[in-house]
């Protein structure tokens, strides 16, 4: 989730023109929904002052930070437009992100009035970026994984206390996360983006425990389904265990490091398999 520091002149290209159409997008949906009070009823005022087709502010400051920032996304053009597409379709959403770094201002701001949560492992971090943006909400969480567990606990996921649908605050399984704020297992996330955490050395967390909860919060959830989007699965664990725990036939699409998947609820049958 941490941003490399580099000149990507088509990424930056790529970011002011999302955010331009997303602009485009807020008058016009401000423009209809005014004309449609107009006439929908004499008796219901409608807003006439000029603040009603303003730019919001969070939008205007997201557009200023990525035209003037010589830092971008870690996330290439073509992975960050299959989330985009998405968020297109479902926003204003319920949105959890599973790292923090300098493109949350962009996955926060393509959520415009929706809820995006940032999740992070790195307090000194939280609280370096509020500092510079502090209208996102994040979260510390603290992971008791190490990537030299991996292959004990892909194996301990097997086992039928973790392939059985529940609540992860209440699992008997080793991959459940359970340290989170209770609010992120109450939500009923319609996006969820696992690009953390730090997973790149032997004694790093590793995505282990955040792949599987992300999956077992969708099949959790008592209705519709989640879009569940995984970076950096050129990586041996995110590659594994996002096979293995979000399931190959659950498995939308793979646009360079970016997997995209899309869970149903298992709770409405519970007869359902763990991977279809």
């Amino acid at each position: 989730m941490r941003p490399k520091t580099h000149g990507s002149l088509s990424l930056k290209l790529l970011l002011i023109c999302v955010f331009i159409a997303f602009l485009l997008l807020f008058v016009l949906r401000s423009t209809l929904t005014s004309s449609s009070l107009s006439t929908s009823s004499s008796s219901k005022s409608t807003c006439s002052s000029p603040k009603c087709n303003k730019i919001p502010s969070s939008v205007a400051k997201s557009l200023i930070h990525y035209t003037t920032s010589a830092i971008t996304p870690q996330q290439t053009q073509k992975e960050i437009l299959v989330t985009s597409k998405i968020l297109d379709k479902k926003s204003p959403c319920n949105f959890l992100v599973f790292g923090l770094g300098h493109d949350s201002l962009m996955w926060h701001t393509l959520n415009y009035g929706g809820r995006t949560i940032f999740l992070e492992e790195d307090e000194a971090w939280i609280q370096q970026i509020k500092k510079r943006f502090p209208m996102l909400e994040s979260y510390h969480v603290t992971y008791n994984s190490k990537v030299n567990q991996a292959n004990v606990l892909i194996e301990a996921g097997k086992g039928t206390e973790c392939t059985t649908i529940a609540d992860p605050r209440y699992s008997m399984c080793q991959l459940a996360l359970k340290g989170m704020p209770s609010e992120i297992y109450d939500i009923k996330w319609d996006i969820i983006m696992v690009d953390a955490p730090t997973g790149y050395y032997e004694d790093a967390p590793g995505r282990m425990t955040a792949i599987y909860t992300a999956g077992m919060m969708a099949r959790n959830r008592e209705d519709g389904e989640t879009h569940l989007f995984v970076h950096d699965v050129n990586r041996d664990i995110e590659d594994k265990f996002s096979r293995e725990f979000l399931c190959e036939g659950y498995m939308k699409k793979q646009v360079g490091r970016l997997r995209h998947f899309t869970i149903p609820s298992h709770k409405s049958n519970l007869n359902m398999p763990f991977c279809p």
